[in-house]
């Protein structure tokens, strides 16, 4: 099985913002990046197509021609908690900053329980014998545990495996 996974294009919020699972819009430029995403895309035909329930991914699988992906809440960006909509330079991050993988934000998830439920995700998908090949239209910290998740990559190295606005990465089962 060959799976896709595509990073949402660049997003409209304030730089320096933690936006996790907030769901903030796309960037004025949306059109013009998606269609270099569905550029990308274009040649591969899914038996299946999986998105993160957030709109800036759903929107860009509905403009690459996938109107009614499966959308689950695996597929969901790490979830920041009371820092959601807070500029980083603002927050108390030294705890986290400790341990980041294993340390929660206060009222949120770590970054080993996203990667827990993206790896369930993958099992999930792993299991369906039935497909050849599908897209997941997914973010950017669901990407990098990806490449843990097939690559065996450190975990440590997250931010430095962290994709591209727009980017498709392939693994092969």
């Amino acid at each position: 099985m060959k799976v896709y996974l595509v990073r949402h294009t660049a997003v409209g919020c304030p730089s320096g913002m933690c936006y996790g699972q907030t769901d903030v819009p796309l960037k004025e430029t949306f059109e013009e990046e998606a269609a270099v995403v569905k550029k990308n895309l274009s040649g591969i035909i899914p038996d299946a197509v999986y998105s993160s329930p957030l709109s800036r991914c759903r929107r860009l699988a509905a403009f690459c021609g996938y109107a009614n992906p499966v959308l689950d809440d695996r597929l969901k960006e790490i979830h920041f908690g009371d820092w959601e909509t807070q500029l980083w330079d603002d927050m108390d991050m030294s705890a986290w900053e400790k341990d980041w993988v294993h340390t929660p934000a206060p009222n949120g998830e770590s970054f080993m329980m996203m990667y827990e439920r993206v790896a369930n995700f993958f099992d999930a998908l792993k299991a369906n014998e039935d497909y050849q090949s599908v897209v997941v239209f997914a973010h950017g910290g669901v990407i990098s545990c990806a490449r843990v998740y097939f690559e065996q990559a450190d975990i440590h190295r997250t931010f430095e495996l962290m994709p591209a606005y727009g980017e498709v990465v392939a693994f092969a089962y």
